[in-house]
């Protein structure tokens, strides 16, 4: 997989993705050779709660001549160099006009930043440190920035895996960066190659939904016109990114604790890997649009090392020199596990409820034993009961435990011959 992952990156790598624009179409054009998306043109202006759909935008070309005739800031030779949504613009300005209008990163003299300005319209070009520093003082800079912003669309992208039930378990990324390899690029990748071969597994117990959009706008869309359809059917869900160094697995949970949390607890332990967990916070990608308030869904975050967190973030440092491609098959892959998990996971319910049911009378409360064998097999009977209230599965009260789900396997059985639980699902 790791070759094709490699292949699929070096094409999808230079295209320039934003919000909007023919970067986004090319690049669902190349995906769609590995996901059957639908694909929606949701036109400028529309309306989104509080947010409304930009306009839509494009570049032809882009760059500065310095006073000396050397071209710099070539949009052409790097899609960073011209902050994202400039306005058009043409003309000669001195030093002290155009300096405004350059962006760099003192702390990292040699990176080209990120920069962009959806909603506030302007224009400006990023450079490193140490070319700004360079740059002559006397004369003038010809700028041109051959952009449009136009009363065009917002592309979207879905596709469904239909399983036997109508309930979902939800993939999202995001693809509105451009030339960004672990903050954007790895995350569309996983996505799509985890299509890919959940495609294949036959008989899905779960219905499987994927979604890629622009980051922010694309989710709060989502969640205007299909909101509610998501809180009544996702169990569990994922925003994928940052997935593609060789960092450790960063488990950021959901807003209020969920079955999804406990599910990549529970793979990552039985992995024996180590790993980083994070209580829920209002910042970073889409997780923050799908766990608002209003919505609360059981989305958790799940990255490598995490945006933000690593020097190269937003930077043209962010690229292929830094993604591990066996590291982003290995990330596919714990989903891939922990799907299994899902799968296979089962429900029981307590069918006396209140209060403890008597274990002596039925002759399942161990006595001719040792203490210690007494107290683990007597455990594993009153976690069975008391969570066993539909709302906790076998790998719910197994993580509790901090078992194995099989080994709860025998107590089911017993628990079950004698009445005291019901499966459901």
């Amino acid at each position: 997989m790791k070759n094709l992952l490699e292949s699929y990156f070096d094409r999808l790598f230079p295209l320039n993705r934003s919000l909007t624009g023919n970067g986004v179409r090319e690049t669902f054009k190349i995906l769609k050779e590995l996901v059957d998306f639908q694909i929606t043109e949701v036109p400028a202006g529309t309306l989104a709660f509080d947010w409304t759909v930009p306009k839509e935008w494009n570049v032809n070309q882009a760059y500065i001549i310095t006073p000396n005739g050397e071209k710099i800031a070539d949009f052409s030779k790097n899609n960073l160099h011209l902050v994202g949504y400039s306005v058009p613009f043409s003309g000669k300005l001195t030093w002290e006009e155009l300096k405004s209008h350059l962006h760099t990163l003192p702390e990292q003299p040699d990176a080209v930043p990120y920069i962009v300005s959806y909603y506030k319209e302007c224009w400006g070009f990023c450079i490193s440190q140490n070319q700004m520093d360079a740059l002559p003082k006397e004369g003038l800079y010809e700028v041109v920035v051959d952009s449009s912003l136009t009363n065009g669309s917002m592309t979207v992208g879905e596709a469904i895996l239909k399983g036997k039930s109508d309930k979902e378990i939800f993939f999202t990324s995001y693809c509105c960066h451009p030339s960004m390899a672990n903050n954007e690029l790895s995350g569309m990748l996983a996505l799509a190659f985890l299509y890919n071969e959940l495609k294949k597994k036959t008989n899905r117990t779960y219905t499987y939904r994927f979604y890629l959009a622009p980051e922010t706008i694309g989710a709060i869309y989502n969640l205007s016109s299909n909101g509610n359809n998501l809180k009544e059917k996702v169990v569990g869900g994922i925003v994928m990114t940052c997935c593609g160094d060789s960092g450790e697995i960063t488990l950021k949970k959901s807003r209020t604790a969920s079955y999804f949390d406990e599910v990549f607890e529970y793979a990552l332990k039985k992995r024996g890997q180590n790993y980083k967990s994070k209580a829920f916070f209002p910042m970073g990608s889409d997780e923050r649009q799908y766990c608002s308030p209003g919505f609360n869904l059981p989305m958790i975050c799940l990255t490598r090392t995490m945006y933000g967190e690593y020097p190269q973030y937003h930077t043209s440092l962010d690229n292929k020199s830094i993604m591990d491609f066996e590291a982003l098959e290995d990330y596919i892959n714990l989903i891939l596990e922990a799907v299994e998990l899902v799968e296979n996971d089962r429900f029981y319910i307590n069918t006396i409820p209140f209060g403890e049911a008597q274990l002596g009378k039925r002759g399942l409360y161990p006595t001719m034993t040792t203490l210690e064998e007494r107290g683990a097999s007597l455990k594993k009977r009153l976690y069975l009961l008391n969570y066993s209230d539909s709302n906790h599965s076998l790998l719910q009260i197994a993580n509790r435990l901090e078992i194995d789900s099989e080994d709860l396997n025998p107590e089911i059985e017993l628990l079950t011959e004698k009445g005291l639980l019901k499966f459901l699902q």
